[in-house]
């Protein structure tokens, strides 16, 4: 498994315009987000806990859904003829996309302090991006799992359907506590929605257990699910 991981980060941290796109994308909407949400009041923590999340879990996602494209290819089935298990695969998938998930967050969280000029202690910035990082979690094996049942041909349709559900609906470029009663009752069932308040602990009085707990739970269910799948796949194969 060593060996096959250092193979894939070699491999992902080669493809520059993916690690490029994966970074600039959520600096981009925190520089356009930063000044909205202060007219409504919100502190800049909170946007960049938002936009932070937002950035790892796309590209935790994106990294997870492209064995889509292994599987088309026959990628999966040559891996299955080496020594290397299923389980020690999808651990090695779900690291590059924890390796791939930490720049934006690290971007984001440097822009809102060097243009907003967010000021906080030492610790408060550990948690703020090692806390995002670590709940991303739950997005790549969620990337696993849609790389599983899409296709090459419509896994861009599946990515940008999840991801659009995931940031809207889960509250990362709206507040939830805009959303009406029943929109704001499904936003705080997404994950997304609970990885954003682990970023907005950052921000004054602001709190991760409860997210830390719920992050966790889906974790574990999408990581069942995901062996579960391979399994089954690896049966028909």
């Amino acid at each position: 498994m060593t060996g096959y991981l250092a193979f894939e980060i070699r491999r992902t941290l080669r493809d520059s315009k993916f690690l490029l796109f994966a970074v600039a994308l959520p600096v981009g909407l925190y520089l356009v987000m930063a000044d909205r949400f202060a007219d409504l009041g919100l502190p800049a923590p909170y946007v960049m806990g938002s936009v932070a999340a937002f950035g790892a879990l796309k590209a935790a996602l994106d990294t997870g859904a492209r064995t889509a494209v292994e599987r088309a290819i026959g990628w999966q089935r040559q891996l299955r003829l080496t020594p290397l298990s299923g389980l020690g695969y999808l651990l090695a998938k779900v690291s590059v996309a924890m390796v791939v998930a930490l720049p934006p967050v690290a971007a984001v969280s440097l822009t809102a302090g060097l243009v907003s000029g967010v000021d906080l202690p030492a610790g408060a910035w550990v948690a703020a991006v090692l806390g995002v990082w670590a709940g991303t979690v739950p997005f790549a094996l969620l990337g696993l799992l849609i790389g599983q049942f899409a296709t090459a041909q419509n896994l861009q349709a599946y990515q940008g359907a999840v991801v659009l559900v995931l940031s809207f609906v889960g509250g990362l470029f709206i507040p939830v506590e805009t959303f009406p009663g029943t929109l704001a009752a499904v936003a705080k069932v997404l994950p997304s929605y609970w990885l954003a308040q682990v970023g907005h602990a950052a921000a004054p009085g602001g709190s991760a257990g409860q997210a830390t707990l719920v992050l966790a739970l889906y974790a574990l269910v999408l990581g069942a699910v995901v062996a579960v799948r391979y399994r089954l796949e690896t049966a028909r194969a």
